[in-house]
């Protein structure tokens, strides 16, 4: 009998973390804008990561939207994060000044490293003059990426529209 109340108790706890993980997903974290002005504060990454608080075009590639910016990182072997470009590109072609980057992690481990990415996709949402806003990680829908968006809702309001 006790070995039948273990088998239970595991497969809730495992139940539990999973509801946990999937909540998780695509949620849109805003970036910590109160930093302070020390590069070796809190990262954007976490702790122990180097401070980012702007991407520019040379950093990804393209240039930046006048409104927003969704940087999504991604690896060549993940299903989600085919389900989140398709999201994404939606959500940029129908949103005026929105534009969606797509880089390979395996291509970008600078980056990667800097901004303290543990898994794919992360998205980061940047502000009209590539200030990280905020941060999605995990499959991100496209109703996800529309909240993430009301960070930014003109270019005059957005966080990033400040001076860099």
């Amino acid at each position: 009998m006790a070995d039948v109340a273990l088998v239970v108790a595991v497969l809730a706890l495992a139940s539990v973390l999973g509801a946990a993980w999937r909540a998780r997903n695509g949620r849109f974290r805003p970036a910590d804008v109160a930093r302070p002005a020390d590069p070796a504060g809190p990262a954007v990454g976490g702790p122990g990561t180097p401070a980012v608080d702007v991407l520019g075009a040379a950093d990804v590639g393209a240039p930046l939207g006048d409104r927003a910016t969704f940087v999504q990182l991604s690896s060549e072997v993940c299903a989600a994060c085919r389900s989140t470009r398709v999201a994404l590109a939606g959500v940029a072609a129908d949103e005026p000044g929105v534009v969606h980057v797509e880089l390979d992690v395996a291509e970008h481990l600078d980056l990667v490293r800097r901004l303290g990415v543990m898994r794919t996709p992360t998205t980061l949402v940047l502000g009209p003059r590539g200030r990280i806003v905020g941060r999605m990680s995990g499959a991100t829908d496209r109703r996800q990426a529309l909240a993430a968006l009301e960070s930014c809702p003109a270019p005059e309001s957005c966080p990033g529209a400040a001076a860099a």
